[in-house]
């Protein structure tokens, strides 16, 4: 029988602002994380600080944001108008408060709506305001929420604007850092929509003169096969072109908000597009074969937006303002004009696209029986598939909860496999298991996808023959041995995913498992390393004589340990492509035929961290190397013959 539990005024309680805040922190900021990924919540709390600034940007108040960030501790200065004194601690911690509500001063903003900078404030160790408006200045100081320190106003000769500092409380971002290129490309983005805009992070300056046209030239991953179209008019700005990459990668932003999910905006550019191209040839081309290998960017301001979730990545609006156009009919409007007016004046782009139109559709068509083929036998596989383990739920963008936390792990062998089966959360977590070394993939074209059986069945696994769409989960994870082998399987991996499915890693859905390298323990005690560092810290917390273990392969650590590192403080490091070099310019180096520069130069620059692995790697990557090449080589050679 249950036991009878009274139900009484006593039970009713009323949270204030920033404890809801830190109770519910992802009804504000999505998920947490600890900064390996782009969307973790500390990126939030900077946007959302950063945010303000370019609002202040956009109404014609200051020029110049600077950002510093240095061990966790965060500043942001604007040289906006500064919040008006008298409400600065009310509106960074009083809910529904700031100057967004008032539409005669933020027609087309950005931000949380008033949210934004509390949520900053409830979810940081501490947080500082430090405002100067009209030669009068006011700071105010906070510790989880609480204010601390309410300095009367003075007098002050400082220029204008607001400075707001702050440090993401550990106790909800657990070992969290930021890391440089994550808040790079935020940086960029604001330069992009903001053109004329000057950011300085760390002392770098980020400029842009040109818009999205930059932001495309940045994020070429391949050749364009014809120069960037970049259009633009009020409320409106779009580029494209076509390259040699596979798949879609669009860029979408609402009000200077990069909806990294899409929404109506997206939508609408990719139909616009298909249905300018069609009326432009008089031809109807499938529209898989117009969009294929597309780059495309689109901004549009519009006023009210709404969006589909509180952070702000998915545009649900169908209309630019209230009673207004549609955002459908506004895009597809713009680009019969403008897009149609470029291809009647640029006849060597037009040319080039149809080109390229015609190419797809006939890979397409080529392909058509082969895929049918891969289809069937990855369905029967997956009758009686040991390769992959499943789990019960799923990547779905719609719906948040605990979805952004499913994940692949793509293990080598049986025993690894094994033991991340064994400790895994079933709910969320799925392992597929390799068999030996992959293909090293670079140079050969998708027809291996569908060829090569495992190949094949991780495709179909992971539910993205036809684009992201689909995708199953958030998180793919490589999770190798700790040794030569192992970084080479590695290798191997992330070149299939930059080659066929670059998109996937560009959104940020590649990870690398990092496992510890040393268990360190006496009697009392047992320490987790994962560095000679963490190491030599380890043996010296000891009273007694330690046991070391050097763990090189995953299956030599017990599914019990493993529960550990894959828990609540597993760690990721997260694939990133850098714009120094396009992605094919990467493959052709660390994949192509120049084995003694690539070996020289992947020793020279492996981690400190993984020193005593370096021995091994100059005992062991020459044959590894070389192993590889004749791989690469007999696969060209099969390709050839295939072909």
């Amino acid at each position: 029988m249950s036991e009878n539990v009274t139900y009484t005024e006593d039970n009713i309680r009323s949270l204030d602002w920033k404890e809801h805040i830190r109770m519910r922190p992802g009804m504000y900021i999505g998920k947490l994380g600890d900064g390996s990924a782009a969307d973790d919540g500390i990126y939030v709390l900077l946007k959302e600080v950063i945010d303000n600034c370019v609002d202040e940007y956009v109404m014609g108040n200051g020029k110049s944001i600077e950002v510093t960030i240095n061990d966790g501790e965060v500043k942001v200065r604007d040289y906006g108008r500064g919040i008006p004194l008298g409400k600065v601690i009310d509106c960074v911690s009083k809910i529904n408060t700031g100057g967004k509500y008032d539409t005669k001063a933020f027609k087309k903003s950005v931000g949380l709506n008033g949210v934004g900078t509390k949520a900053v404030n409830a979810l940081s160790r501490y947080f500082k305001a430090d405002v100067v408006r009209e030669g009068k200045r006011k700071v105010a100081e906070f510790e989880f929420g609480e204010l601390k320190n309410d300095q009367a106003i003075e007098d002050s000769t400082l220029r204008k604007g607001t400075k707001i500092t702050f440090v993401p409380d550990e106790a909800i971002f657990h070992n969290f850092h930021f890391r440089t290129q994550h808040v790079e490309r935020l940086l960029w983005t604001y330069a992009y929509l903001n053109r004329g805009l000057t950011i300085y992070f760390n002392g770098e300056k980020i400029h842009s003169e040109n818009g999205l046209l930059d932001l495309l030239e940045r994020s070429l991953s391949s050749k364009v096969l014809y120069p960037i179209i970049h259009l633009e008019s009020e409320d409106i700005e779009v580029a494209l072109t076509h390259t040699n990459a596979y798949g879609e990668e669009y860029y979408s932003f609402v009000n200077g908000q990069h909806t990294t999910q899409g929404g109506t905006h997206q939508a609408a550019f990719r139909e616009a597009i298909v249905k300018v191209i069609r009326e432009f040839y008089g031809k109807e081309y499938d529209s898989v074969d117009i969009r294929a290998s597309i780059l495309g960017a689109i901004s549009i301001k519009v006023m009210e937006p709404i969006f589909e979730s509180q952070t702000k990545t998915k545009l649900g609006s169908n209309e630019m303002s209230p009673g207004g156009i549609t955002i459908r009919s506004f895009i597809i409007d713009f680009l019969k004009k403008e897009l149609d007016n470029y291809l009647h004046k640029n006849t060597e782009t037009a040319d080039a696209i149809q080109r390229k139109i015609l190419q797809s559709e006939r890979e397409r068509k080529d392909m058509a029986g082969i895929k049918k083929l891969a289809r069937e036998r990855a369905k029967k596989a997956g009758l009686h598939n040991k390769k992959l383990r499943d789990c019960r739920i799923h990547f779905d963008e719609d719906k948040k909860e605990r979805r952004t936390e499913s994940t692949l792990f793509i293990t080598e062998g049986d025993s690894a496999s094994g033991s991340i089966t064994k400790s895994r959360d079933v709910n969320t977590q799925a392992v597929f298991s390799l068999k030996g070394k992959p293909l090293n993939s670079y140079g050969l074209t998708k027809k291996i996808v569908y060829e090569n059986e495992e190949f094949n069945l991780l495709q179909s696994a992971l539910n993205i023959e036809e684009g992201l769409e689909g995708l199953r989960y958030n998180n793919i994870v490589l999770a190798t041995d700790a040794d030569v082998d192992g970084m080479h399987i590695r290798l191997l991996l992330i070149t299939f995913f930059l080659q066929f499915f670059p998109d996937l890693v560009k959104q940020g859905h590649l990870y690398v498992l990092q496992t510890p390298l040393f268990r360190v323990r006496d009697k009392k005690q047992t320490f987790y390393c994962y560095s000679e560092t963490e190491k030599a810290e380890s043996i010296a917390k000891l009273s007694g004589k330690p046991e070391i273990t050097r763990f090189k392969g995953l299956g030599e650590i017990s599914p019990d340990e493993f529960s550990h590192f894959i828990g609540e403080d597993i760690r990721l490091d997260p694939v990133m492509v850098g714009t120094d070099a396009p992605i094919d310019e990467l493959l052709e180096f660390y994949m192509g035929k120049n084995t003694p520069e690539r070996q020289k130069f992947i020793i020279e620059r492996l981690r400190v961290e993984q020193d005593i692995i370096v021995e091994e790697v100059k005992n062991e990557s020459i044959e590894a190397f070389e192993e590889q090449e004749k791989e690469h080589l007999s696969e060209k050679k099969l390709e050839k013959k295939a072909s």
